[in-house]
């Protein structure tokens, strides 16, 4: 019985020192006002970072894409996870293309291809989380 206790202790031990340390009591609060958007050397394509450095590691961020615009094959080598926050795209991956507008979801992992249209006469908004730096490499 005595055992059991000691392991029960020491798993609870690992999970509030995980806790902690995923949890260490940070906040971050951006208002759209405050957005600090900065261009991506394509016009009218800019990022506004919110949490993270997009060229080092792990970090969170809006993209912005200008009405009309067109993306070439591309993919990213960190996995990424995105929200349609405004605008309409056509998201083109796995040989599909599928309409996405406001509050639509997609992840993109394992350096996938795609290519994304903007849709209409409104610019598309996303929200991403990259698991790495933020990259862009063209397909062949």
């Amino acid at each position: 019985m005595k055992l059991k206790h000691v392991i029960i202790m020491a798993i609870s031990a690992a999970l509030i020192a995980a806790v902690l340390a995923i949890g260490a009591g940070k906040s971050v609060v951006v208002a759209k006002a405050d957005l600090k958007w900065k261009d991506m050397g394509i016009p009218g394509v800019a990022a506004a970072p919110v949490s993270g450095d997009m060229e080092k590691g792990t970090s969170r961020f809006f993209l912005k894409y200008p009405a009309g615009f067109v993306t070439p094959k591309h993919h990213h080598t960190a996995d990424h996870y995105v929200t349609v926050v405004s605008g309409t795209i056509t998201l083109s991956v796995d040989g599909k293309n599928y309409k996405l507008g406001p509050g639509s979801y997609f992840a993109l992992t394992g350096k996938m291809p795609h290519t994304a249209k903007v849709e209409g006469n409104e610019e598309a908004v996303f929200f991403i989380q990259a698991d790495g730096p933020w990259d862009v490499v063209m397909e062949k």
